[in-house]
């Protein structure tokens, strides 16, 4: 699997109903629990002060990545994403084989 730094943006639409709001993100959380069960959701951050959150996530590409992981978020309607591609870097240091 490929990993993929992900920002996710998510405006809830005005006038929706706070409790529908609630149970959409009791719904999210739940299945984002299914996706790192999965090995799709490797770690996710949230900025301080920020109602955004950055993940890295894993998918065989990045359709799979919109379609079959992020697009079955609940939340995912209401969220704008900036997907970056990764590929690792000879000097990270946890990448087994890094020079010295």
């Amino acid at each position: 699997m490929r990993e993929f730094l992900v920002e996710l943006t998510t405006t809830v639409p005005e006038g929706t109903d706070p409790a529908e709001v609630d149970r959409i993100r009791g719904a999210e959380s739940v299945r984002a629990g299914e996706l790192a069960s999965g090995g799709h959701l490797v770690r996710l951050w949230r900025p301080v002060g920020e109602l955004r959150s950055i993940g890295l996530w894993r998918a065989d590409d990045e359709a799979e990545l919109r379609e079959k992981v992020l697009g079955t978020l609940p939340l995912w309607p209401w969220m704008t994403a900036a997907i970056t591609p990764l590929q690792p870097h000879p000097n990270d240091p946890g990448s087994a084989g890094t020079a010295a």
